[in-house]
């Protein structure tokens, strides 16, 4: 027969196993800080250029590949899937339809500049990450520059708008109030493989927020996941474009690429 010690040192033990493990630290940047942490300094707030975006779309550079004029998604399909894009096309934006997935683009793309315009919605509903969700996807569905509600609106720096998402906050916080169009001028560049998959330059990313700069030539950890840091595998060269459904109706418009030939 089990003494009593035995037998409470046995069920502390069966308890212990069951107890399951903390979560684990998030992993940090290159500069040492956690992923999403609260305690980083939230980027300097500047208002924003006036008149950038325009009151009316302007016109997109002759050698642009025009992804969405505000008429249809023909453009669009749903992310993974042989169907037509969901969302809501009406008075010249697209929305998110709740539930109905991403979109991303029919055709793939290598090294681009990307013009978009996105609004999120007013009055504004929720807080954090929960606020006017949505993104900007490069290298199929790899690589994000945050699409969020960041006016007056506080969330970890890496996860506001402007970041290159779970990575790097953007250098200042240019956000227009909710319901009001912003602009991203982005130029990526897809990271370089040798023939052997090998990783030979990192992606790399370049953001103008409503025409102040937001990241600068700022070259990508690896894809853009959340609470865990995935390093690079080797993928095509050029690869579709896409916009997340975060369960948020944000509105995009004027949405334009061009096609760089880079070294």
């Amino acid at each position: 027969m089990r003494s009593a010690a035995v037998l409470l040192l046995f069920a502390a033990a069966s308890a212990l196993a069951q107890t399951p493990p903390p979560n684990p630290p998030t992993p940090p940047d290159p500069e040492g800080i956690p992923q999403h942490d609260l305690n980083r300094t939230p980027p300097t707030v500047v208002t924003p250029v006036a008149g950038v975006p325009p009151a009316v779309p302007g016109r997109p550079p002759s050698d642009a590949v025009v992804l969405f004029d505000g008429k249809d998604l023909s453009a669009w399909k749903s992310q993974g899937k042989d169907a037509p894009a969901a969302w809501k096309v009406e008075n010249g934006y697209m929305e998110v339809v709740k539930g109905t997935g991403a979109i991303e683009t029919r055709q793939s793309f290598g090294d681009v500049q990307l013009h978009i315009e996105w609004m999120t919605p007013s009055p504004a509903v929720g807080q954090s990450q929960d606020r006017g969700n949505s993104g900007v996807f490069f290298g199929g569905g790899r690589y994000e520059v945050q699409v969020l509600d960041s006016y007056e609106s506080a969330t970890y720096p890496d996860g506001q708008a402007g970041a290159l998402y779970g990575q790097f906050p953007p250098l200042v916080n240019a956000c227009r109030p909710p319901g009001e169009w912003q602009a991203y001028d982005i130029v990526f560049e897809m990271p370089r493989f040798d023939a052997t998959g090998v990783l030979v330059r990192r992606a790399r990313a370049t953001v103008f927020q409503n025409g102040v700069l937001v990241q600068n030539a700022r070259e990508l950890i690896g894809p853009t996941t959340n609470r865990v840091r995935t390093p690079y595998s080797a993928h095509p060269a050029a690869l579709p474009l896409s916009l997340q459904d975060h369960n948020h109706p944000v509105r995009f418009r004027n949405v334009w690429v061009r096609e760089l030939k880079l070294p």
